[in-house]
C-alpha cells in the first residue's frame, strides 16, 4: 500500500502538520487516497481533506498549515513514486552480487560474463535518440534471436549460469543483472573496483533485439579502422577502446566458437573449467595488465593475438596508450574502470534517472577480499567460459 512505502520523516511530517486534529488512522487514509489521485489534483484534494478535519482560528494559521501540507504531501507522493517504479530492487542486487561470487569461484566463469556484459551493451549507436531502438544495455541478449547472432555464439551458457540467480531475484532486470555479472567478475578476478550504478529497463520482447553486425570481428581485413568504425558507433574513443581490449587478459578464444585460436595449449588444456582453446595471457583468470605485456612481445606461441590486438601496437594513436598499460598496470585499471563503467551505460534506461547505488552502505567501506589465483591445473570442469 503507498502508505506502508512512505518514509519515516514523510509520515513524521504528515502528522505534525495536522496537529492533534486529526487521528493517525484518518492521517494514513489521507495520505492513501492523496497518493491515488493524478499529480494535477493531489495537492488540491489532499489540502481540503485533511483541513477538514482542522478547525482554525486565523487565516494567518490557515495559510501556514496548507504550506506544510502542500511539502508533505509532495515528499510523500515522490517517496512512493519513486518505491513502486525502480526498475530494480538495491537490496536484491546487493544479494545477488554475492551469489554471483560464489557462481564465479565455483564455475570460474568470470571470462564469458564479462563478454555477456559487454555484448548486451555493445550494440548501442549514439546516432539513435529512441530507446530501445539505440540498442545497449536494455537486457536484449536474452532472446533467443540475439543469442544466435554469430558475435554471441556461446553466451547462452552464460544466460544459463546466471538464470537460477535471476528466478531468486524477481526484482532485478536482465539488464542490470547482466551488467552486474560482468562487474562483479572483473573485480573477483581481482581487477578494479567499477563504479557502476543500476536502474536499467529492460526490453519487453525479443521484437525490440537489435540488428546483427553491430559487435566487433576478431580479424578484419582493417583492424584499426574496423575498432574505429564500432566503438566511436558507441560514442567511445582510442584511449577507451585501448583500455577495454585489456580485458583479453581474461579468457580463451575457442575455434569452434570463434573459428580462432588452437583446441588447446600447455595453459588450457587442464582448465580451469572446461579444458581447451588458447588464451591471451598465461594466467587467463587473473585481471592484471599481463596482456599488453604479451601483446608488446608476442614471444609465445601458446598465446594468442589476434589482429584486433596486434593493432594496439601498430597504430600510432592506440600504440600510446598500450605501451603506457604495459608499463604501468595502476594507470591501466583506472582507465579500465571509467571505460567499463560507461560501457555498461550505453543506451540503457535508467529508472530512477538518476540510477541505484548498491554500494551506497556500511559493507562497501570494507576492505575487498584479496585476490587468489586459479590453480591451473585443476577444477570442476563445467562449460562456462
Amino acid at each position: 500500500m503507498a502508505a506502508a512505502r512512505l518514509s519515516a520523516p514523510s509520515m513524521a511530517c504528515i502528522g505534525a502538520g495536522a496537529g492533534a486534529a486529526l487521528p493517525c488512522s484518518s492521517r494514513l487514509a489521507v495520505t492513501r487516497s492523496s497518493l491515488r489521485l493524478s499529480s494535477s489534483h493531489r495537492l488540491t484534494a489532499f489540502r481540503s481533506l485533511v483541513l477538514v478535519h482542522s478547525p482554525l482560528r486565523s487565516a494567518q494559521q490557515r495559510s501556514l498549515q496548507m504550506r506544510t501540507l502542500d511539502r508533505c504531501a509532495i515528499r510523500a507522493s515522490s517517496a512512493a513514486t519513486s518505491a513502486a517504479t525502480a526498475a530494480s530492487d538495491a537490496a536484491q542486487l546487493r544479494s545477488a552480487r554475492e551469489d554471483i561470487k560464489e557462481l564465479l569461484r565455483s564455475t570460474f566463469c568470470h571470462p564469458i560474463l564479462v563478454r555477456l556484459g559487454w555484448h548486451d551493451a555493445g550494440t548501442y549507436d549514439k546516432n539513435i535518440e529512441e530507446w530501445p531502438q539505440r540498442g545497449g544495455a536494455n537486457g536484449s541478449l536474452r532472446f533467443e534471436i540475439e543469442l544466435k547472432h554469430a558475435a554471441n555464439a556461446g553466451l547462452v551458457n552464460a544466460l544459463k549460469l546466471i538464470q537460477p540467480i535471476k528466478d531468486k531475484y524477481s526484482g532485478i532486470t536482465y539488464a542490470d543483472l547482466f551488467q552486474l555479472a560482468s562487474a562483479t567478475a572483473i573485480e573477483d578476478a581481482g581487477g578494479p573496483k567499477i563504479p557502476m550504478k543500476y536502474g536499467r529497463v529492460d526490453v519487453s520482447g525479443a521484437e525490440q533485439c537489435p540488428p546483427e553486425g553491430k559487435l566487433p570481428d576478431a580479424g578484419p581485413p582493417s583492424p584499426g579502422a574496423h575498432l574505429r568504425d564500432v566503438f566511436y558507433r558507441m560514442g567511445l574513443d582510442d584511449k577507451e577502446i585501448v583500455a577495454l581490449s585489456g580485458a583479453h587478459t581474461l579468457g580463451r578464444s575457442r575455434p569452434e566458437r570463434s573459428g580462432w585460436g588452437k583446441p588447446e595449449t600447455k595453459y588450457t588444456k587442464d582448465g580451469p573449467g572446461a579444458p581447451g582453446g588458447q588464451s591471451w595471457t598465461v594466467q587467463w583468470l587473473k585481471f592484471d595488465n599481463s596482456y599488453f605485456k604479451e601483446i608488446k612481445e608476442r614471444k609465445d606461441e601458446d598465446l594468442l593475438v589476434l589482429p584486433t590486438d596486434a593493432v594496439l601496437f601498430d597504430d600510432p594513436s592506440f600504440k600510446f596508450y598500450a605501451e603506457k598499460y604495459a608499463e604501468d598496470q595502476e594507470t591501466f585499471f583506472k582507465d579500465y574502470a571509467e571505460a567499463h563503467a560507461k560501457l555498461s551505460n550505453l543506451g540503457a534506461k535508467f529508472d530512477p534517472p538518476e540510477g541505484i547505488d548498491i554500494d551506497d552502505d556500511s559493507k562497501s567501506a570494507s576492505a575487498p577480499e584479496p585476490f587468489v589465483a586459479a590453480k591451473y591445473s585443476s577444477g570442476e570442469k563445467k562449460v562456462c567460459n
